[in-house]
């Protein structure tokens, strides 16, 4: 058994000095001088030196990795062994190979976890939306840069930025890249340092740029309107509240929701997940899914759930049980797995050596002073060059004078040393460009070589008084940054990948997803826009339809209650609403003025109603210039199930007459003018774009117009081939006399 260690005291009081037997002397320490000393230089070193991004949208261990690309030559080149570049990158960063590595798997392009990756690589990087699928080892993976490094590395020779030396100062390294575009936004960042933590969403990179722009030209824009929200690499449905997201643009912090986004699959009876949250992970999703079936709360919808993921990208499963409804259980799933999670914001960025959180609009600002400083730097770099240029030429064009006299001063001078001087007293030209003619080897000395390398020195003292008044005026710098930034967008800008839905929309769904009981019901609409849901039972046991004095029944229609309405509107408008949002009423009733109901515009009327489950069929927009659009019924349908949507149909031409047709069928035109044409639907075809002009279909004579459009009754006329024709448009036939009475014995 181990002694216990015995502590010696000389005193009643403990000294200070205290003496452990086999341990030495300990010394009291202050707790505060021991932090001061031990522990806030690492938490500094964390924070400024590792987790926390600064200005140019890296942290240092991705700025050393893609610098170090760029020196070898991955720009442009071929790719390489990944383990060649991790070997290079310890060069600059003073830690392991493995944490090397594992950066330039987040920044590759096979990795998928950024909207803009800068490492072209070639094997297995893993991905981003699974925990276990692993990437190889460096020595089987090779890397080189994406093209769109050329925006980072521009220029960055022209003194652009500061260098400083590297750990053991040995080489140099940058400590900014000078990028063309906001990086710091265009990719998505997360960092954890000491006391802080950094968490900067991802924007699209068309959107940033026209954003930045704005703000150049007016520092007070309104970003708003440029910026619409976060864009995320694995797409998903973003639920936008507008308040929300004005805090995350105001102050750098917040959160919003990511939804997955899924497919039904109706032969398979499936539900598909292709995209979720970039929070979590395909593995994460489906050990929740498969824990609250454990627990009974899915056992009635769900039989199976797996991971198909495979090249084509992610997929994750869902095969449904009979009877189960896939939106009603996506809505169960998104309150109860991470299919649905929440991104939280921290915008914090070290801006010149000071970690901050910043709203949108300061970042770019800042962003924007530092491109400014850096373009500043070029110009004066490339100017700099330039006056040494011309200074040298102005040398040699002296030279040009006397070339002879230039080679008897070399010739006869004895000495080496004595040759600059005795050209400087020869032409009158400082040392250095004495030193520059000195230098020229003897094939040269000729008075062609002399004109050629002496032509340009009119156009370099024009590009020097344009650097120059580049340096002067502010406005110019903004101009050449706007057009770099045109231009980044041009080359590698590209469609949003995260869809936005607005939260109002998602809580209706959610509203509308809640049961309703379902029953046969008759639905009514008039004319004028009023519409009523009457039990079958009910049907029988009433009289007349009561309508509004003037108004009459334009349709009636058998359904059942969870019947999906579309109410088109005098305002090119659709209005979606369900028959079960609509009480029961009365034969005796008028019924539900449609325009008060759904909320509709001051003076907007419903003008028409189609009633549907299925979306199937197409509707047909007569106008009273004769011409007819044709659109697929599914052109209505969405996904969010919005209540309102605009541009329905065409408002180039008054509307005639709409008319919902399951399936073609054969219909009457009459004109103002007394002619009939008798036309089958399928001889139209169905345009992709709700509002379309549609095509010319009855021919109208002047002053008349298309003022009715009805069903064929078979048997209406005597003739029918009368009034049909082979080639559209045309103007129809008027009604002869034997139809007229056919049409008197009908009424």
């Amino acid at each position: 058994m181990a002694k216990k260690k015995k502590i010696e005291k000389t005193d009643d009081v403990m000294d200070p000095n205290t003496h452990i037997i086999g341990a030495g002397i300990v010394m009291p320490q202050n707790i505060t001088e021991m932090l001061e000393t031990n522990f806030m230089p690492y938490a500094m070193s964390v924070i400024l030196s590792r987790a926390i991004p600064e200005i140019d949208g890296f942290k240092p261990s991705h700025r050393k990795l893609l610098y170090t690309m760029y020196k070898m030559g991955l720009i442009n080149g071929a790719r390489t062994k990944s383990a060649n570049i991790v070997g290079q990158t310890m060069k600059l960063n003073p830690h392991g190979d493995a944490a090397i590595y594992d950066t330039m798997v987040r920044l590759s392009r096979g990795y998928e976890a950024l909207l803009h990756p800068f490492v072209d690589s070639k094997g297995n990087f893993g991905k981003a939306y699974s925990r276990d699928m692993q990437w190889a080892a460096p020595r089987y993976t090779e890397a080189k840069l994406a093209q769109i490094c050329t925006e980072l590395f521009a220029d960055i020779d022209k003194d652009t930025v500061d260098f400083v030396d590297n750990y053991d100062n040995t080489m140099k390294e940058p400590t900014l890249l000078p990028v063309r575009f906001p990086t710091i936004l265009t990719n998505p960042t997360t960092g954890i340092a000491v006391g802080m933590a950094s968490s900067i969403c991802s924007f699209n990179l068309q959107e940033i740029c026209d954003t930045t722009i704005a703000l150049i030209k007016d520092p007070e824009a309104d970003i708003t309107e440029t910026l619409k929200a976060p864009d995320f690499p694995g797409g998903g449905l973003l639920l936008y509240d507008r308040d929300a997201m004005a805090s995350i643009y105001d102050t750098g912090r917040g959160g919003f929701k990511v939804r997955a986004k899924y497919n039904y699959d109706k032969d398979n009876k499936c539900i598909e997940i292709t995209e979720i949250p970039s929070t979590t992970t395909a593995e994460a999703v489906i050990d929740k899914i498969i824990e609250k079936y454990k627990s009974g709360a899915l056992k009635a919808d769900i039989s199976d759930v797996r991971d198909e993921t495979d090249k084509s990208g992610l997929k994750i499963t869902i095969d449904l049980k009979k009877g189960a409804d896939p939106d009603k259980l996506m809505q169960k799933l998104y309150k109860s797995t991470p299919l649905e999670d929440t991104f939280s914001c921290n915008f914090n960025v070290i801006i010149a050596g000071v970690p901050k959180v910043l709203g949108v609009k300061e970042l770019l600002s800042e962003w924007i002073a530092f491109r400014t400083e850096s373009v500043q730097r070029r110009v004066y770099f490339d100017l700099s060059k330039a006056k040494d240029k011309l200074h040298l030429l102005e040398g040699l064009q002296k030279i040009l004078l006397d070339i002879d006299k230039a080679i008897t001063i070399i010739r006869k001078t004895e000495e080496e040393t004595e040759v600059v001087p005795n050209l400087m007293i020869g032409f009158g030209i400082d040392e250095i460009q004495a030193n520059y003619v000195a230098e020229i080897k003897l094939r040269h000395l000729n008075r062609e070589y002399i004109l050629k390398r002496t032509q340009d020195i009119e156009q370099l003292r024009k590009d020097i008084e344009e650097m120059e008044d580049i340096l002067k005026h502010k406005s110019k710098i903004k101009k050449i940054i706007v057009n770099e930034l045109q231009d980044v967008a041009k080359k590698h800008g590209q469609p949003r990948r995260t869809e936005i839905v607005f939260t109002c929309d998602i809580q209706a769904e959610e509203e509308e997803i809640e049961e309703e009981p379902d029953f046969p019901v008759n639905l009514f609409f008039t004319k004028e826009g009023y519409f009523k849901k009457i039990t079958p039972q009910a049907l029988r046991m009433s009289g007349e339809q009561k309508v509004k004095e003037g108004d009459e029944m334009l349709l009636e229609i058998e359904a059942t209650n969870n019947t999906d309405l579309l109410f088109f509107t005098d305002r090119c408008q659709v209005y979606k609403s369900k028959a079960a949002e609509f009480e029961l009423g009365k034969a005796s009733q008028l019924g539900d003025f449609v325009a008060s109901k759904l909320d509709m515009e001051e003076g907007e009327t419903a003008i028409y109603m189609i009633a549907t489950m299925d979306y199937k069929g197409c509707v047909m927009f007569f106008f009273e210039n004769g011409k007819v659009a044709k659109v697929d019924l599914s052109a209505y349908a969405t996904k969010t199930n919005r209540k309102k949507l605009i541009k329905a149909y065409c408002n180039k031409f008054p509307v005639a007459c709409i008319r919902h047709v399951p399936e073609d069928t054969d219909l009457v035109l009459e004109s103002t003018s007394g002619r009939l044409l008798l036309i089958n639907t399928g001889l139209i075809s169905p345009k992709t774009t709700k509002d379309t002009q549609g095509v010319s279909v009855m021919t109208m004579k002047k002053n008349h117009i298309l003022k009715n459009v009805r069903p064929y009754r078979e048997g209406e006329f005597a003739k029918p081939y009368r009034y049909k024709t082979k080639n559209l448009p045309a103007a129809g036939a008027v009604l002869s006399a034997e139809d007229e009475g056919e049409q008197m014995s009908l009424i």
